[in-house]
């Protein structure tokens, strides 16, 4: 299947996750989610790995620590954001990573004396918060600034992430091993959150919701990692932002949630500050990594 194709099909994975994610936090605690999206991956992942006869045990697992802290505490984020704002507005918050990191990029610039900042980059960055506010001022309400602070907050965080995930493969991890301990950490810390908030009783739409999300995250994250293997990872990367479409539509068509230009043309900046962002990177050798938090 061509890497354009596997790229489509995953963003689409994703943005249908995101629905079961809004769907189920109606019934169950963002901790809880959390537990059960890990749950079910690491199963899958386990029964994988198996069959491709890969080892799962890791000879590095202090970077396992870290990329597990910053992921999980992103997706703790993104699926609190999503149970609280419009899907779309969500779901554009986090696509703000690949921004964040050119932040990264021009602070270590800055921090290391660069005789020169690419002033496109800063145009970037500018851009995207931009989109930003264009995107929060019409979605969000008073009361719910914190929820896009928090949503805001999922995409810097995974870009951390999305850096771990580069280190790790540098170090000689397979894709498999990096996704089953990340799960591994995501039943960890969302067990943590719901022993605080309180654990819900089941019911069989809440077990639905909940087992769709660990499987089409999972399903979405090897598709994924399939295209950027194969594929142009420019390509990919612009494909990616499909995702905020697919969300938006999402959005309309299940949940009412409101259309205006303003928020429209957020998101437009967002994804075009966003796809810049990476171009700039690839051009400068530092390439963006692979996006395996969202699972």
């Amino acid at each position: 299947m061509p890497a354009a194709l596997l790229m489509l099909l995953s963003t689409l994975l994703f943005s249908t996750m995101s629905v079961t994610v809004k769907l189920a936090s109606a019934i169950y605690g963002t901790g809880e989610i959390v537990f059960y999206r890990g749950l079910v991956g690491a199963a899958m992942i386990g029964v994988i790995a198996r069959c491709s006869r890969t080892s799962l045990r890791t000879p590095v697992p202090g970077m396992h620590v870290a990329r597990g802290v910053s992921g999980v505490c992103a997706l703790m984020l993104w699926f609190y954001a999503i149970g609280n704002l419009p899907l779309a507005t969500a779901v554009t918050l986090n696509y703000m990573s690949s921004i964040w990191m050119t932040m990264f990029l021009l602070g270590g610039a800055v921090l290391l004396g660069s005789a020169r900042v690419d002033p496109r980059l800063v145009f970037t960055v500018l851009l995207g918060f931009a989109g930003v506010a264009l995107v929060l001022r019409p979605t969000i309400e008073h009361n719910q600034l914190w929820h896009g602070l928090a949503g805001l907050l999922s995409g810097m965080l995974a870009a951390l992430a999305y850096l771990q995930v580069t280190a790790l493969g540098r170090a000689g991890e397979p894709e498999l091993r990096v996704v089953f301990h990340f799960s591994l950490f995501t039943v960890a810390g969302g067990a943590a959150v719901a022993a605080f908030s309180g654990w819900h009783s089941h019911t069989p739409a809440g077990v639905l919701w909940l087992v769709a999300t660990g499987v089409l995250a999972t399903l979405a994250q090897l598709l994924l990692t399939r295209a950027y293997a194969i594929g142009r990872p420019l390509v990919n990367a612009s494909l990616q932002y499909m995702g905020i479409v697919f969300s938006f539509g999402y959005g309309v068509w299940l949940f009412d949630d409101p259309v205006t230009s303003m928020a429209m043309t957020g998101m437009a900046l967002i994804v075009a500050a966003g796809f810049a962002a990476t171009m700039l990177r690839r051009k400068a050798s530092a390439a963006a990594p692979v996006d395996s938090s969202q699972a």
